[in-house]
């Protein structure tokens, strides 16, 4: 926001000094946390891109509520954001019911706000190689498409063509040597030919915002009113979660329910260790249930009584819902 009004104007630097203070806090945070929680996992982070004004950083702002600046020009996001988001499981939520733990702890994704690309970038246009460079750190790519009309939004092209914006996106990555799984997140309702055959979110992005800032009971009744089941952001994270190839499994009990990041393939000892080092190193076996036997039959107890909990060695290759309890010795 740009004012010479002499009564706003202390205001608008006043709320941009908070907002740049808050940020620099956070990130420091962040950091030590990374360096002195021995139970740090590092998450699975995904890069946030598309042109300039397509909605990157509402999105953002939506996905972790943490106020990204968003302003109608290009290049507003010159230091990426991070922010840890939630990944919504309703598996969660039974168990958390079940137990009705002290603490209950959803698998997250690490979300990075990038700067907006444009035509040129990989030959350092529009700050490209700086912003390219941001990107061959993450693990994956949410391309933001722009598929809606509004006059006051500048397009950095003059107009409003999908096809044509991925187009230039997917030039610029592979020119500069990228080549990440991406997930496709059109601001709109129209999803452009060209991506049939790509995971693909469609949502509008302001309203999404909108929604991320009402309290639980606020937000259903505004999607109810939309004819909306699921938040599109939960969508989002999902199919991101998906698409990189992660998996989740469960420890469940009164203290605590939480769900662990691994990748799809990992076997008992490597899951362990995401828990903890000790974990790993000193395992012995792994007592899984399959979380629809726990329905099934109601809880662990009953399903053991059914020969529904097993026994598993370290060649065992952990399944997407596993509910596990390992046992091990250092």
């Amino acid at each position: 926001m740009v004012t010479t009004d002499p009564d706003i104007a202390p205001l608008v630097c006043d709320r941009a000094r908070n907002q740049n203070l808050f940020f620099f806090h956070t990130k420091i945070l962040y950091h030590i946390a990374k360096i002195t929680c021995k139970c740090y996992h590092k998450s699975m982070q995904i890069g946030i891109v598309g042109l300039p004004n397509v909605g990157k950083s509402t999105l953002f702002n939506a996905l972790t509520r943490a106020g990204a600046q968003a302003a109608n020009y290009p290049f507003c996001t010159i230091e990426p954001n991070i922010g840890i988001v939630r990944v919504a499981d309703p598996r969660i939520d039974y168990l958390a019911k079940h137990y009705n733990p002290k603490s209950v702890i959803y698998a997250t994704i690490e979300f990075v706000d990038i700067a907006g690309l444009v035509k040129g970038a990989s030959k350092g246009e529009g700050l490209g190689n700086r912003f390219l460079a941001k990107i061959r750190e993450v693990d994956a790519i949410v391309h933001v498409v722009r598929a809606f009309e509004n006059s006051d939004i500048i397009h950095v092209n003059g107009k409003i063509d999908p096809d044509y914006d991925i187009d230039i996106i997917n030039i610029e990555l592979e020119l500069g040597g990228i080549d990440k799984p991406t997930i496709y997140c059109i601001n709109g309702d129209k999803i452009p030919k060209s991506l049939a055959d790509k995971p693909v979110v469609t949502l509008d992005v302001k309203l999404e915002e909108e929604l991320s800032a009402l309290e639980d009971a606020e937000r259903l009744e505004m999607m109810s009113a939309y004819g909306l089941k699921q938040s599109g952001l939960d969508l989002l994270a999902q199919t991101a979660y998906k698409t990189v190839g992660l998996i989740s499994f469960f420890t469940a009990g009164t203290p605590e329910v939480r769900a662990w990041t691994i990748k799809q393939g990992t076997k008992a000892p490597g899951a362990a260790g995401k828990i903890h080092t000790d974990f790993e190193r000193g395992f012995i076996r792994a007592e899984v249930c399959a979380y629809d036997d726990f329905v099934k039959y109601g809880d662990l107890v009953k399903a053991r009584e059914a020969g529904r909990v097993r026994s598993e060695g370290k060649d065992y290759v952990v399944r997407d819902g596993d509910i596990i309890h390992f046992r091990f010795n250092v």
